[in-house]
């Protein structure tokens, strides 16, 4: 059973994290090489060039040539190099060992793949394939996502593999196939520098993707007006022309209220809508139901804000509209999502320069990683795992039967109610951490202590792994290569800068390592991510997300290479070899597979789709008993779950500890003053950390941070809810209460690990 082996302040003495203020090296060291790669942090994957000295990276030089980034970095990417040998780095496998102080004891590598394979092969014996899932991560390198997707589906013959971007890209990648037939991002974003209005909803970019700030004030300078929706005044929201402080959950009804007002004021492109689209009189016909009123009762915006942002966004001659989390992180976060394509289409700025539509992707690989197939209901190249055609073509490049390929799975939290509830008995995890990031995570806590048998790999011991049997050390970013996909679409790569140290191993090693020891290696020779790319664009050809066109050689020649790009012309089957890409989707003209000259969007008619995006009262929202709304998020220092940035000293310094952020009206009514402990409740937990006052969030709404484990730890909060077609989780609200806590807590009073 996956229990805690010992006492969790034991493992963290053992295993951390503990904070590295610096490599054994120094950064004023002469390196003996530079390494152009990219950051390990954020979907926005900025250029960085790492100093290596003695096999360490021992710190960083801009590099300014790559042209996302032009050599600027937020304070995350400065100081990734930290992780870099670090004292929790795993070195070695680990084996469950309650007889040992920090539970864990190390063991030959080749050992711990031997046990790992037979217990797996035992659990499938007993139990049937299906009896063991596999849960991945959207920071993995697209080359790593599809191998475990091809591993989970060939080697193990289950269908149940998922990954953590259900908690990122899912609700806006839904939107944009119910919209577009394609999820991308349209345009780069050099095209926000000249457009006349930037829309940002439900993103702290000022925070989350500091280099996507630059281009917003770039934009800015040359006279963009600038919309921030959002419930708190966020850095960016401070120095916008129009601030909406809309209350968490509201927005589908704000984007209805708005489009409601464009129609009634003519500000919408009415030949594009009849050229270039199906669906809108269904969408107009539900917006007559939102009068700007009710709108602003609903949603806590001011009638005359609304009004402004209609006009503002209805008569700009260019536009940019910008997404994120705070908009899908909800039960019905695919609406919410379709409420602002309906505001692109209806404005028919898109398929052009200057004029466009983008989701901010949260993880390192969110586009990549969701494209070739570690996804419950997916296929390599974006395909359909129910689709006997998709499946077909799959099983050919992967030399099996399509009957021996399994259906399609459930989705990563869904896999903790089986398991939960015993028909899931064995998983293995790859760069996923939901003990931290799944909500509700004590039910996670629970149902990892029901598994038969779980392997872990990773880099660092994360609290997840904590439960696991066996351990199997993997690699960071800089100990390997491969390609990821940025927030534009544009696949990039990664460059190995340094080897594996210890018995540590890549992770496609490792997957490849348990193909072999489970007797089954018949597709998992490669010998290198070179070559599992290539198989990967004859995987993808065909496609939507078609990267047969793109090589390695191309990418560092290009400096990256906007997906799709076909290997051959769709329209004659000629080789293009020199297809440059496709920075901007939907122009005018433009050609795709699935329309076939039809029209520019992704559908057999070539035109996009009008979704009526109706707005439903968040799961758990306030009452009597719940009076106040909790909303989580990031801060600018940590990232996700605090695997890699909680042992990173200098980012922890300056937000080491998570806070309740309230409103000073909220706080004198409570008695509450900045600084002291106070504790949050809602319907599944507790927890007391210190209190932040603020003027910069909403009365009626506490915001947390998400990044830490245990007491400390917002997920204890928040609520399984789950869009109904995405299956993302309602992170960004539930019905709280707050109190000034009688004390601190007793994690107050634990020594934290040193460095």
């Amino acid at each position: 059973m996956a229990t805690l082996p010992v006492d969790d302040l034991a493992i963290t003495r053992a295993f951390g994290p503990h904070l590295s203020a610096r490599t054994r090296g120094n950064t004023s060291d002469e390196p003996e090489r530079l390494v152009k790669t990219h950051c390990c942090f954020c979907g926005q994957q900025c250029g960085i060039q790492l100093k290596v000295r003695h096999n360490e990276v021992i710190g960083f030089e801009p590099w300014e040539d790559f042209p996302f980034n032009r050599g600027m970095l937020c304070p995350k990417g400065v100081k990734r190099y930290l992780q870099g040998s670090h004292p929790d780095r795993l070195l070695t496998a680990l084996r469950r060992d309650p007889a040992a102080p920090s539970g864990f004891r190390a063991i030959p590598y080749a050992e711990a793949i031997e046990s790992t394979a037979r217990a797996i092969a035992r659990l499938q014996e007993q139990h049937g394939p299906a009896s063991v899932g596999v849960l991945g991560g959207a920071s993995l390198t697209t080359e790593k996502t599809y191998l475990l997707g091809k591993f989970a589906r060939v080697c193990l013959k289950t269908p149940y593999i998922d990954y953590n971007g259900r908690l990122c890209m899912v609700s806006a990648g839904a939107a944009n196939k119910k919209a577009f037939g394609i999820d991308r991002t349209t345009n780069p974003w050099s095209d926000m520098v000249g457009t006349e209005v930037i829309w940002i909803a439900g993103s702290n970019v000022a925070e989350c993707s500091p280099i996507t700030t630059n281009y917003i004030w770039q934009a800015r300078e040359m006279g963009a007006k600038v919309i921030v929706q959002d419930p708190r005044i966020t850095p960016i929201a401070r120095t916008c022309d129009l601030y909406l402080p809309v209350r968490p959950g509201r927005d589908a009804a704000l984007f209805a209220g708005v489009l409601q007002l464009m129609i009634e004021n003519g500000w919408i492109d009415r030949a594009f809508i009849d050229q270039e689209t199906v669906g809108f009189d269904e969408v107009a016909a539900y917006c007559r139901g939102w009068p700007v009123a009710r709108a602003a009762e609903v949603t806590g915006v001011p009638e005359r804000s609304i009004r402004q942002a209609a006009e503002l966004w209805g008569t700009a001659r260019s536009s940019f509209l910008l997404h994120a989390r705070g908009i899908e992180h909800h039960s019905n976060g695919v609406e919410n999502t379709l409420g602002t394509i309906n505001l692109v289409l209806a404005s028919g700025r898109i398929g052009k320069p200057k004029s466009g539509y983008g989701t901010i992707v949260g993880q390192a690989n969110g586009q990549g990683g969701r494209e070739h197939g570690q996804k419950c209901d997916q296929l390599p190249g974006w395909r359909d795992i129910r689709n006997p055609e998709h499946r077909r073509y799959i099983a050919s490049v992967w030399g099996v039967d399509e009957q021996d390929l399994p259906g399609a799975g459930v989705d990563a939290y869904e896999m903790f109610r089986k398991i939960d509830a015993g028909e899931i008995k064995g998983l293995l995890s790859i760069c996923f951490n939901p003990k931290v990031s799944l909500p509700d995570n004590q039910f996670v806590a629970r149902a990892l202590d029901k598994l038969d048998f779980y392997v872990a790999i990773d880099f660092f011991l994360n609290d997840t792994a904590r439960h696991a049997d066996l351990v199997l050390p993997g690699s960071l970013q800089e100990e390997d290569e491969g390609t990821v996909t940025q927030v534009e679409g544009r696949v990039i790569k990664i460059n190995k800068a340094v080897d594996c140290p210890g018995e540590a191993r890549r992770d496609w090693v490792v997957i490849q390592d348990l193909a072999r020891a489970l007797g089954r290696p018949k597709g998992f020779t490669f010998e290198s991510p070179h070559a599992i790319f290539e198989e990967l664009r004859i995987a993808s050809k065909g496609g939507v997300a078609d990267y047969s066109g793109i090589t390695y050689e191309k990418i560092e020649r290009q400096m990256g290479v906007f997906w799709p790009c076909y290997s051959e012309d769709p329209r004659t089957g000629a080789p293009t070899p020199d297809h440059q890409g496709t920075p901007r989707l939907f122009e005018p003209g433009s050609y795709n597979p699935v329309a076939k000259g039809e029209g520019r969007f992704y559908f057999p008619d070539g035109k996009a789709r009008f979704n009526v995006a109706e707005y439903r009262v968040p799961v758990d929202d306030v009452s009597d008993e719940y009076p106040l709304l909790l909303t989580t998020g990031r801060v600018v220092n940590q990232f996700l779950s605090g695997t890699q940035t909680r042992r990173i000293g200098p980012l922890v310094m300056h937000y080491p500890e998570p806070k309740i952020e309230l409103h000073p009206r909220l706080a004198a009514k409570l008695g509450i003053a900045d600084g002291e402990w106070a504790t949050c409740e809602t319907r599944r937990g507790a927890i007391t950390l210190r209190a932040m006052v603020v003027t910069t969030i909403r009365p009626d709404t506490l915001f947390i941070p998400y990044h830490w484990p245990g007491d400390k730890s917002a997920n204890r909060l928040t609520v399984a809810a789950q869009d109904p077609v995405s299956k993302i989780p309602q992170y960004k609200v539930c019905g709280c209460r707050l109190r000034r806590a009688d004390g601190p807590p007793a994690y107050a009073a634990e020594r934290e690990p040193q460095q």
